[in-house]
């Protein structure tokens, strides 16, 4: 069966209240989403502390009009998410994320619950390819349904992060760094991804792609106005079309990948029917992509002759953090969220142990001050994919 796609333009968040409403009404009304009485977790990207201009997070307007949806149609929404995996699931982080991020002020706009409960429990999922047990936030766990409103954006280890990706956020704070522990290949990574979008069901996905981020995602990339609103009941449908936007050949996509090696659909837009904005005008020529090209150690679309140097030259040929001490504030953020316990603080500044370090690229992705660079090899800047 042909997953749909709908595709709504929205240059600006002025006009977010009529755009979404175009979107949901396309994709057949919130009635056919949302029952009277039901909770309903909005589940926004709120990966760290950032202002809503970043593009870190999901837009908070775009939550809230969700949000108003979602109560004209009866049911009880609220906003909830887990940020990065540097930051303890706390309530007193998650009431600063909701107030930097301004989903704070639009949910008491908007009369929208925000979640400060961060329990989580064990839930097993018998369906399972790779990963059969989670620890789920309780919001989650406890709601009738939940929203996926994910962020377009560029990851550094998963290439993009979308509509699968957004759901990693229900799995609590630090316990996602033992994820990237187990599964550093990206392949493995996304599998479990998979899993957790299959297990979780979300009812509706809205990406928030009037702003996105282009360039070193999804936390230090350079944001790019896009000027769409992309849904579907589909996340993986979502992903698909999102990366033919962003240009990012599927190939490249290890979600997609993951998928197709399952044979679970869609994985390729020939799978995907879109309604509203053509893809030819929704596509963006130079959305620029992060530095890594792909996989965990950016070697995947090198030749195989080359690759078989990978074990002897792990640091030639990949792209490493590293810390750029001026900026450093020694705040810990890197050290908590490293699955490897590969950072640690020396002269009050984090250190990178790059023998340890297997490429993740989490501490760049939740570092608050911007402190985690980049590094290539000039070795690795002559054998990258163009």
């Amino acid at each position: 069966m042909t997953s749909k796609v709908y595709i709504v333009q929205c240059p600006d968040y002025s006009e977010i209240e009529e755009k979404l409403t175009s979107l949901v009404n396309l994709m057949g009304g919130m009635g056919k989403f949302a029952q009277n009485g039901e909770k309903i977790v909005l589940k926004a990207n709120l990966l760290r502390e950032a202002r809503p201009e970043q593009a870190v997070c999901t837009h908070p307007s775009v939550v809230a009009a969700v949000g108003r949806l979602a109560r004209e149609a009866g049911a009880y929404p609220v906003i909830a998410d887990s940020p990065g995996g540097g930051y303890r699931y706390s309530d007193k982080i998650l009431d600063k994320i909701y107030r930097t991020s301004g989903m704070l002020d639009a949910a008491q706009q908007a009369g929208i619950e925000v979640n400060l409960n961060t329990t989580s429990r064990p839930v097993s999922y018998a369906d399972g390819v790779l990963t059969k047990h989670f620890d789920i936030i309780t919001p989650v766990v406890e709601a009738d349904g939940l929203f996926n409103l994910c962020k377009m954006k560029t990851h550094l280890f998963t290439i993009m992060t979308g509509a699968v990706k957004n759901l990693f956020g229900v799995i609590p704070g630090l316990i996602k760094t033992g994820y990237h522990a187990k599964l550093h290949d990206t392949m493995k990574f996304s599998g479990m991804l998979l899993d957790l979008a299959q297990y979780i069901s979300p009812r509706l996905t809205v990406m928030d792609a009037v702003l996105a981020m282009e360039g070193d995602g999804p936390g230090s990339g350079t944001p790019r106005q896009v000027g769409l609103l992309i849904g579907s009941q589909d996340p993986l449908a979502v992903d698909v079309v999102a990366g033919e936007i962003m240009g990012i050949d599927r190939s490249e996509n290890p979600i997609l990948m993951a998928a197709e090696g399952r044979g679970v659909t869609p994985n390729r837009i020939e799978e995907i029917e879109i309604v509203g904005t053509k893809l030819a005008d929704a596509r963006v020529p130079d959305f620029k992509r992060s530095q890594v090209s792909a996989g965990s150690l950016g070697l995947e679309s090198i030749p195989w002759y080359q690759r078989m140097l990978e074990p002897f030259a792990k640091n030639a040929f990949t792209v490493r953090p590293r810390v750029i001490w001026d900026r450093c504030i020694a705040c810990g953020t890197c050290i908590d969220g490293c699955p490897v316990q590969a950072v640690s603080l020396v002269n009050e500044r984090a250190y990178i142990a790059d023998d340890q370090c297997i490429r993740c690229y989490c501490c760049h992705e939740l570092c608050p001050e911007e402190a985690i660079g980049l590094f290539s090899s000039w070795l690795y800047q002559l054998l990258k994919p163009a």
